[in-house]
């Protein structure tokens, strides 16, 4: 539901554009590592996925389904809430590695947050936390890496703002770019694994921001 969504919704407020490696496979069971910049770029992400012909499990912040409605959708449809900064965030990954058992892709934002910042901007991905590395080791997963841009200019900023870009976002229409890069097998230690995610999101998102450009 929240793919179908999001492929409703994104064309309403920007004009999406979606690109691919020639390398690029989105198999069953595959770990999606996109950069986090903006609260609209999960539908941005969802949406341009849609378009592929996949609809991952989504990792979020546990957050969200304490919102009615979105909650129960979000639990329904087996995506995984991430408690931050609790010892109980290891059982998101738990339930990540069991969805890709199952043959389900699943979409990580290894960045752990969005950007504190004001500006609408474009700016490489920010450090990437360990999760993402010990989910590709500990299932063997192939990594995708998908580079997003122009999520930031739908909404971004104190609470103010963003509510002011929701509402004119379907006047503006800005540009929004999705690229989906080629699939890589994390080796090494945690932290080699984490740079080379790292590595390959950074490339994706710079493709990305060069086709809005």
């Amino acid at each position: 539901m929240l793919s179908r969504i999001a492929d409703v919704l994104v064309p309403a407020v920007g004009r999406l554009g979606v690109t691919v490696n020639d390398r690029a496979e989105l198999a069953p069971g595959s770990i999606i590592a996109a950069n986090h910049t903006s609260l609209a770029d999960p539908a941005i992400v969802l949406a341009a996925l849609r378009r592929l012909g996949v609809s991952p499990v989504v990792m979020a912040a546990a957050g969200l389904w304490r919102i009615p409605l979105l909650g129960q959708a979000l639990a329904r449809e087996g995506h995984i809430p991430v408690i931050r900064n609790d010892r109980r965030a290891s059982d998101a990954l738990e339930l990540a590695a069991r969805a890709l058992e199952q043959g389900r892709l699943v979409l990580i934002y290894a960045e752990g947050g969005i950007p504190q910042r004001a500006d609408a901007g474009e700016a490489p991905p920010r450090a990437f936390r360990s999760g993402l590395a010990r989910l590709a080791h500990r299932t063997g997963a192939p990594v995708v890496p998908v580079g997003q841009a122009g999520a930031r200019r739908v909404t971004s900023g104190n609470t103010a703002k963003q509510l002011a870009g929701v509402a004119t976002a379907p006047l503006r229409r800005p540009g929004l770019h999705v690229h989906v890069g080629a699939p890589l097998t994390l080796t090494g230690d945690s932290t080699a694994r984490t740079a080379q995610a790292h590595t390959a999101v950074t490339a994706a998102w710079r493709t990305a921001a060069e086709r809005l450009r």
